[in-house]
């Protein structure tokens, strides 16, 4: 089995929740460390009712939800990661953040070997690991919303990562976890999001320029293409500013018109109509998931 036991995550908004989540209910002790008291406050609650969920439809026994929460414990003090064997951020998907975020783990974390993972949907994993005086212990470990639910990790080394740490972080993932891994080049957008993004601004640029409404589009690909959900509605669930910068990342890599974000989309970033996390985005949702704070 796998030897990482000791987990952290840095940041518990929609996706370091359901991690912490899923390593938690795996067996493993979780430390999530987010910015401030509130935004503790509200990750936390994220996670209890997400368990809350998963026991009511019988996912989970009522033994398993108490002992999954009775793991995690959610703060604002990085030094609470310093005996982590286990790292994943999964902070808002900006570089500079990211990149701060990877700096202050190398000084926090105090196993040499410890595996220093990263959540990122799109950006190269070697520019995060050159934040770290260990590099070869960097690698991406870029899960799918909503985590519990979703089997699906994208494994990412980059051409500095130890072949020691993507054998560990594999292991973590399937044997811990039991998700199911691919393999990723280290390239913006990777595997999913390098074929998921394209489709998506090809339904905000038709939206944009009226050839249907976002109803007729979603209606189109569910009952055309059995697709679960439409792409608008799909952007919604991953949040119109994840879209957007995870569109931006690709282009600046590939300079491909097809990537570049349309108008509308930055429109509708900028008047915070981001998604199902604040309530409104291509369609309206009037039952906001409590605790949700527009944090990816």
């Amino acid at each position: 089995m796998s030897d990482l036991a000791r987990v952290g995550i840095v940041g518990c908004g929609l996706m370091g929740s359901g991690i912490a989540e899923v390593c938690a209910r795996a067996g493993r002790d979780v430390v999530v460390v987010e910015t401030g008291p509130e935004a503790a406050e509200a990750g936390l609650r994220r996670i209890t009712r997400s368990l809350e969920r998963a026991a009511a439809a019988g996912r989970l026994t009522v033994a398993e939800h108490r002992a999954a929460a009775g793991r995690i414990a959610v703060t604002t003090d990085m030094t609470r990661l310093a005996d982590r064997d286990l790292v994943v951020e999964a902070v808002a998907e900006d570089e500079r953040a990211k990149t701060e975020v990877f700096a202050r783990l190398d000084a926090v974390v105090e196993r040499r070997d410890a595996v220093l993972a990263t959540n990122t949907s799109s950006l190269p994993v070697i520019r995060l690991a050159a934040a770290t005086s260990r590099p070869s212990q960097v690698v991406g470990l870029h899960f799918f919303n909503p985590v519990p639910r979703l089997p699906l990790v994208e494994l990412v080394p980059s051409l500095l990562t130890g072949e020691d740490t993507v054998r560990r972080a594999g292991a973590f993932a399937t044997e811990v976890l039991g998700k199911e891994v691919v393999h990723a080049r280290d390239r913006a957008g990777f595997v999913v999001n390098a074929l998921l993004v394209p489709y998506l601004l090809a339904a905000v640029r038709m939206a944009e320029s009226g050839a249907a409404s976002a109803e007729d589009i979603d209606r189109a690909m569910t009952l055309g293409c059995a697709h679960p959900l439409g792409p608008l509605a799909l952007a919604d669930l991953i949040g119109l500013d994840t879209v957007q910068a995870i569109a931006r990342s690709m282009y600046a890599e590939y300079r491909e018109p097809l990537y570049a974000p349309p108008p509308l989309l930055a429109r509708m970033v900028e008047a915070g109509r981001l998604g199902r996390k604040t309530g409104r985005g291509f369609h309206p949702y009037p039952e906001r998931p409590a605790g949700q704070d527009g944090k990816g």
